[in-house]
């Protein structure tokens, strides 16, 4: 079991130090640009979403290359499964498409709000 104090202290540091692609995608969907309130590295049962609407229910997962390895792809999916069954429908972002193509990204963001 996760410890639920540890987890907000996570996910608090990681607010601090995002990764150039969290960045940029921070600016697409803050201050309701997208016509929804977005958190940043929201706490969820035992995970930590990169971002999250709560209205919408909707997680957006920033991915580098690294969640193309085999292990990571299948947790992510097992992940992906438990906030499924919580309520939550996630949408993953390739950190590649949120760096050169942010205008696509708040696409994709958009039509899976709707």
């Amino acid at each position: 079991m996760v410890d639920k104090g540890m987890l907000i202290t996570r996910a608090r540091a990681m607010r601090k130090q995002p990764s150039r692609a969290e960045r940029a995608m921070w600016e697409i969907v803050r201050h309701r640009r997208l016509g929804a309130k977005f958190r940043r590295q929201f706490p969820i049962d035992r995970y930590i979403a990169d971002f999250a609407c709560i209205e919408a229910k909707l997680v957006v997962e920033i991915d580098g290359l690294s969640h193309n390895v085999a292990d990571q792809a299948a947790y992510d999916a097992e992940r992906d499964a438990a906030l499924s069954v919580l309520g939550w429908r996630v949408l993953r972002i390739p950190d590649a498409l949120a760096l050169s193509a942010p205008d696509e990204a708040a696409a994709l963001i958009r039509k899976a709000l709707t």
